[in-house]
C-alpha cells in the first residue's frame, strides 16, 4: 500500500551499516516507524529527510512491520532549532511528548498542528524559553483530552474561592474545604491559575505581551509536567533530564 503524508521526525535509529528506523509524526497516519533504507550512505537522497525535528512530505509504503520511506520532500528542516542548546532541547522535548503520550497510527491532525506551529515559534526563541513550553503543555494535554479545570473546584464544583491548591489526579483546583479528599495536589495561588488561563488562551506567536517572574514559570512548569506524566502514565521526559543536567544560567 502506497500512501503520500506530511511527517515530521521525531527519533532516529540506526540499522544496520547505511539505514535508519525512524519514529514520524504523520499528519494521515498518527505515530508509526519507517525504514529508511540507505539513510546513512553520504549521497543518498533521503539524508535531510530523516533528522530528527524535519518537517516532509513523505511517500510510504507499508511492508510487514515497517513503513518504508520511497521519497521524502523537504517543507521545513527547522535548522535553526539545532542551532542553539535550549532550542534544541526544549525541541526534543516537544518530540518526546508525542512519541511517550500518542499511540501508535492513531490520526491526530490538531496536535500535528500545534507540533509544528510550536516548531515554528521556536524556531526564532531565543529566551523566556519556560513561557512557551508551558503555553505549549496546557494547549498539548488539553488536546489530548486532559484540558486542566481552572474556574471550578474539581471536586464539589464551586468556584470563587481564593484558597486552593492544584491536584495532580483530579486535574484542576481543589478548594479548601475538599482537600481532605485529595492526596496528590501542589500549592498554587490566584496569580498562577490566572497566568495558566492566559497561557493556555494565547496564541504561541502572541506570548510575549506578558512578563511572568521566573520563580513563577519555574512552578508552573514543575505542576505541568507532574501532571502530564501523570495522565499519559510514565515516569520521566529524558530530554528535560538531560536539559536540567546542562549548566543552566540565563538561558531563559
Amino acid at each position: 500500500m502506497h500512501v503520500r503524508t506530511e511527517g515530521i521526525v521525531l527519533k532516529e535509529y540506526r540499522f544496520k551499516e547505511t539505514s535508519k528506523i525512524l519514529i514520524l509524526f504523520t499528519k494521515k497516519y498518527g505515530k508509526v516507524h519507517a525504514m529508511a533504507r540507505g539513510a546513512y550512505r553520504p549521497k543518498s537522497k533521503l539524508l535531510a529527510n530523516t533528522q530528527p525535528f524535519s518537517y516532509n512530505d513523505y511517500d510510504l509504503y507499508k511492508g510487514r512491520n515497517f513503513y518504508y520511506i520511497s521519497q521524502g520532500d523537504i517543507i521545513n528542516s527547522f535548522y535553526s532549532i539545532r542551532e542553539n542548546i535550549y532550542r534544541m532541547m526544549y525541541g526534543s522535548y516537544l518530540l518526546e511528548l508525542i512519541e511517550l503520550s500518542l499511540p501508535e497510527e492513531e490520526e491526530n491532525e490538531t496536535i500535528f498542528k500545534l507540533l509544528i506551529k510550536g516548531l515554528k515559534v521556536l524556531s526564532n526563541i531565543n529566551s523566556d524559553f519556560y513561557k512557551f513550553i508551558i503555553s505549549y503543555e496546557l494547549k498539548f494535554i488539553s488536546f489530548l483530552g486532559y484540558k486542566p479545570e481552572l474556574e471550578y473546584c474539581t471536586i464539589c464544583r464551586k468556584k470563587g474561592f481564593s484558597d486552593f491548591r492544584f491536584s495532580i489526579d483530579k486535574g484542576g483546583i481543589v478548594c479548601y474545604n475538599c482537600l481532605s479528599k485529595e492526596s496528590y495536589s501542589e500549592a498554587m495561588d490566584n496569580r498562577m491559575r490566572k497566568v495558566l488561563l492566559w497561557l493556555l488562551y494565547t496564541p504561541l506567536d502572541e506570548l510575549d505581551s506578558i512578563n511572568i517572574p521566573k520563580e513563577t514559570m519555574f512552578k508552573l512548569h514543575d505542576i505541568l509536567v507532574k501532571y502530564i506524566l501523570n495522565k499519559i502514565d510514565r515516569k520521566q521526559f529524558n530530554s528535560l533530564k538531560i536539559l536540567d543536567s546542562i549548566n543552566y544560567n540565563g538561558g531563559d
